[in-house]
C-alpha cells in the first residue's frame, strides 16, 4: 500500500518511514500540509498519516482538504491530547487519531486496518 505521511519533526518522520517500509508499505512524505496536498495527486496514496502542528498548514486544514476532495483514510498522529482537538478531528472525517508518543506496533495495525479492508 501507498502511504503518504506529513510530518515536520525529522526524527518522528525516519521512524515512521522505517517502520512503515519494513510493514511492506510504499512510503512518500513532506514536511507540511502544503506540500502534502501537492504530492497527493502524483502519489496517489491509499492512506494519509499527519501531523497536526505543522508549518504553514494545519494537520487539521490538510486533512479537512484531502476529505473534501479524496476518498483517502486519514490518521492523524499528534501529540495534542485535548478532547477538542480529537472530536474536531473526527467532525472533519478523521478515520483515526493516535497520540505520541506511540506504539509502532499500533500504528502499523491501525494502517493495516484501514488500508487492507
Amino acid at each position: 500500500m501507498k502511504i503518504l505521511i506529513a510530518e515536520d519533526d525529522a526524527v518522528t518522520l525516519k521512524v515512521l518511514e522505517t517502520r512503515l517500509k519494513r510493514a511492506g508499505h510504499e512510503v512518500e512524505s513532506s514536511i507540511d500540509g502544503i506540500e502534502a496536498l501537492e504530492k497527493i495527486a502524483a502519489y496517489q496514496p491509499d492512506l494519509v498519516i499527519t501531523d497536526i502542528l505543522m508549518p504553514y498548514s494545519s494537520g487539521l486544514e490538510f486533512a479537512g482538504v484531502v476529505k473534501q476532495n479524496y476518498d483517502i483514510p486519514i490518521i492523524i498522529l499528534s501529540g495534542l491530547h485535548q478532547e477538542k482537538v480529537i472530536v474536531e478531528a473526527f467532525a472533519l472525517g478523521i478515520d483515526d487519531y493516535i497520540t505520541k508518543p506511540f506504539s509502532a506496533l499500533e500504528l502499523i495495525s491501525r494502517v493495516n486496518r484501514l488500508v487492507l479492508k
